[in-house]
């Protein structure tokens, strides 16, 4: 798999611990509602550790949440995708295939890849049946994605191009090309009109999720491993494999904030208010920053290998971190 190949690990002890930050979160600004709650609620992340999972005795390379923050599913390099009780950490399921993983918002689907035909799975995520699968990449495929509105699903390949598709039929709608290298990470804007890539190229391109025109091209200085965009679609996130992590105004194309940390970085991922960025790293820490200022906020510790994979949780209640030291980590 791609993961492996990119990310090294690094045992380099940090000091700082922090013990408490407070977020303002607006829990109702949800993809699957599309409303905005009149009471933005206070959340507080202690940086404690809530839960420990085990999927099994294999590097955990893939973590996500389903939209309703009720499920979370891991994906491991032993070609098993786990679903798991977010509250009680009970498991619910598993399925022989591969990450990478990604939920729809309204929590019903689950995708994954199958490897030895390059397509990706779609699964109903309470019985576990095949409803769709997708074929039509070159090559493995490394990344996907679905939109706020679950109707369409990016994905990215060692063949070079993000291919979108239409998630009710599986059918191909377009396909992006102009990467020269591997497509390693992909997202899609909470209001469904551009579509992210990140490659070994080292760009990161901006696409039109409707026509499939390229719209803008960003340059880093080493492989892109992950992308994000913000939840008001207006920043976007990458991190590449000489350390840094950049944050761009994804219309104008400004860059934001460059922040080089001591480690390398696999994984990024944004809070659901937009304020903080949670990245994995190669010293077995998570760390997150504050997108306003670029200050460090806290770093989380716990895991004793590169940590693969982050995502928040979309009510802001838990971050999760999936590791090579073959555990899933849940913070509060």
């Amino acid at each position: 798999m791609v993961f492996t190949s990119l990310r090294h690990a690094h045992c380099r002890e940090l000091g700082l611990v922090v013990l408490l930050l407070s977020v303002s979160i607006c829990v109702g600004c949800s993809r699957l509602s599309g409303k905005e709650s009149a009471k933005p609620i206070e959340v507080h992340l202690r940086g404690s550790l809530k839960q420990t999972l085990t999927p099994q005795n294999d590097p955990v390379r893939a973590v996500v949440f389903s939209g309703d923050s009720k499920t979370i599913a891991t994906g491991s390099l032993g070609l098993k995708v786990k679903l798991w009780d977010a509250q009680n950490g009970n498991e619910k399921l598993t399925k022989e295939t591969s990450p990478p993983i990604a939920f729809s918002a309204d929590s019903k689907t689950l995708a994954s890849v199958e490897d030895s035909d390059n397509s990706i799975k779609l699964w109903d995520a309470q019985s576990g049946e095949i409803k769709q699968t997708l074929t039509g990449h070159g090559g493995e495929v490394t990344c996907v994605a679905f939109s706020g509105d679950g109707q369409t699903i990016a994905s990215g390949s060692f063949d070079k191009t993000v291919k979108l598709w239409d998630a009710r039929s599986g059918a191909s709608t377009h396909t992006l090309s102009g990467h020269t290298d591997t497509v390693l990470s992909v997202a899609i804007s909470a209001d469904n009109k551009t579509v992210v890539s990140g490659s070994r190229d080292n760009t990161i391109r901006l696409w039109d999720a409707q026509t499939g025109a390229l719209n803008q091209t960003l340059k880093m200085d080493d492989v892109v491993l992950a992308v994000a965009l913000s939840p008001d679609s207006k920043l976007i996130a990458a991190v590449d494999g000489d350390k840094v992590l950049k944050v761009w105004d994804a219309r104008t194309g400004a860059e934001k904030q460059t922040i080089t940390n001591e480690d390398s970085l696999t994984s990024v991922a944004f809070a659901p208010d937009g304020k903080l960025l949670a990245c994995g790293s190669s010293d077995h820490s998570v760390r997150i920053w504050e997108v306003q200022t670029g200050a460090l906020k806290f770093t989380l510790k716990g895991h004793t290998d590169v940590v693969e994979s982050v995502a928040f949780s979309p009510d802001g209640k838990t971050l999760a971190s999936a590791s090579s030291d073959k555990t899933v980590k849940l913070w509060e």
